[in-house]
């Protein structure tokens, strides 16, 4: 199993992404045992936060193109955390890529390290961040959104703390995020749920108003031949025929 959970250490509970041989790609088997770990969580009384973290040099490389998830499970998955009852939190010191980026939109805290590096890779490969997109917008300044978005560059943890995507930074992401698992331990379970709802009440929206037609536009771009001869070129290591 691509999943490792903690016992509650003070009320915390970890959950970390376990695959580094496959740089932690959301493969669909990945995406249901996360799903089912967060309902387990949810419904338990002594875990007052998770911690979503991970092994290896990079936190999540996005779908696992071998064996990609449903965007419907996706989805599903994304909402999941933002619904989640106690607050999540992501600890990241690698890599963050596509689709790890929506696990980090979903999550109401994050905090990175010296090692995090961040890109939304998708148009790079022939898809869209569509969606990623439904915790993501509500949080992102509009213009790095549209930067980022459209030009799959890569950005570092000061400018992901700039725009909105990450809570936090610092040289040692352990101390960097101690102050937030302290604040979370010293607060009230109901309080912290009734809190999350007001913050997260935005990104629901989203996801109501939004998920049927950005599920559809995932599932349609990812069966085009555009992202079809992407993939492949991925895979196979070579350069994209579009690229000039």
């Amino acid at each position: 199993m691509s999943l490792v959970v903690s016992a509650p250490d003070r009320g915390v509970t970890t959950v970390t992404l376990d695959f580094p041989d496959r740089r932690n790609a959301l493969s669909a088997e990945l995406v249901g045992a996360l799903a089912e770990v967060l309902d387990r969580l949810g419904e338990d009384p002594d875990v007052r936060a998770v911690l979503l973290t991970h092994t290896g040099t990079t936190f999540c490389s996005g779908a696992d193109l071998k064996a990609p998830p449903e965007p419907l499970d996706f989805v599903r998955l994304l909402r999941r955390l933002v619904e989640l009852p106690k607050p999540a939190l992501a600890r990241v010191d690698g890599h963050v890529r596509a689709g790890g980026l929506g696990l980090l939109g979903a999550c109401d805290l994050a905090v990175a390290g010296p090692a995090a590096s961040f890109a939304f890779t998708e148009v790079h490969i022939g898809v869209a961040p569509a969606v990623i997109s439904l915790p993501l917008l509500p949080r992102l300044d509009p213009s790095a959104a549209s930067r980022y978005y459209l030009t799959g560059e890569r950005f570092d943890a000061a400018e992901a703390a700039r725009i909105g995507l990450i809570t936090a930074y610092g040289q040692d992401v352990d101390v960097a995020i101690a102050p937030l698992l302290d604040g979370v331990r010293a607060a009230a379970p109901g309080a912290l749920a009734e809190t999350k709802k007001l913050l997260t009440a935005r990104v629901l929206d989203a996801f109501d108003d939004h998920s049927d037609a950005l599920t559809a536009l995932s599932a349609r771009l990812f069966a085009s031949a555009e992202a079809r001869e992407g993939m492949t070129a991925f895979l196979e290591r070579r350069e994209r025929p579009w690229v000039l």
